[in-house]
């Protein structure tokens, strides 16, 4: 049953409306988990969304990946699709890392700010290696999903002539 709610709805498919959310979310997560590890401030104002960004990141790259399965039984399998399917299975680990580092930022936030005394400043080295994992993280998963979207675009357009069709329909001269 689940692998028919991940097929179509309404007869439309159900790959693109996920693409399209996991297109949002998953940047928006990246950027939302360095800024929390460059900015202090905003790491005390975020408090949860930077996790909440990445899990929600993390919950719809197997949706959008799944989706992207059942849509592939009703479309010609060509080199473009291959590739693209095969640059999705890349997404999820980078995503996971970019949880495990939206959590620790968390962790480190409420060890830092959380209580009521007055805690003294992190080390130094702790703050440069959670923004370089941060930094490490948000370009991996930004890069990939780049990677796959764009990979899945040319699939898509590829069929209808490369290009899609100018606004307002044929020439008119």
């Amino acid at each position: 049953m689940f692998d028919a709610l991940l097929d179509t709805i309404f007869g439309l498919p159900v790959h693109p409306l996920v693409v399209h959310a996991t297109a949002v979310v998953v940047p928006t997560a990246a950027l939302v988990v360095v800024v929390a590890a460059l900015r202090p401030r905003f790491r005390r104002w975020a408090k949860f969304l930077p996790l909440i960004l990445a899990l929600a990141a993390l919950v719809l790259v197997p949706l959008a990946r799944e989706s992207g399965e059942a849509l592939r039984e009703r479309v010609t399998e060509t080199a473009l699709v291959e590739t693209h399917s095969e640059l999705a299975e890349g997404l999820l680990p980078w995503v996971a890392a970019l949880v495990v580092v939206a959590a620790v930022l968390l962790w480190w936030n409420y060890r830092e700010f959380g209580s009521r005394t007055s805690v003294a400043r992190a080390p130094k080295w702790v703050t440069v290696v959670l923004a370089g994992a941060a930094l490490v993280a948000a370009t991996g998963t930004t890069v990939q999903a780049v990677l796959i979207g764009h990979s899945g675009a040319t699939a898509v357009w590829s069929e209808v002539g490369g290009a899609p069709a100018p606004a307002g329909g044929e020439d008119d001269d």
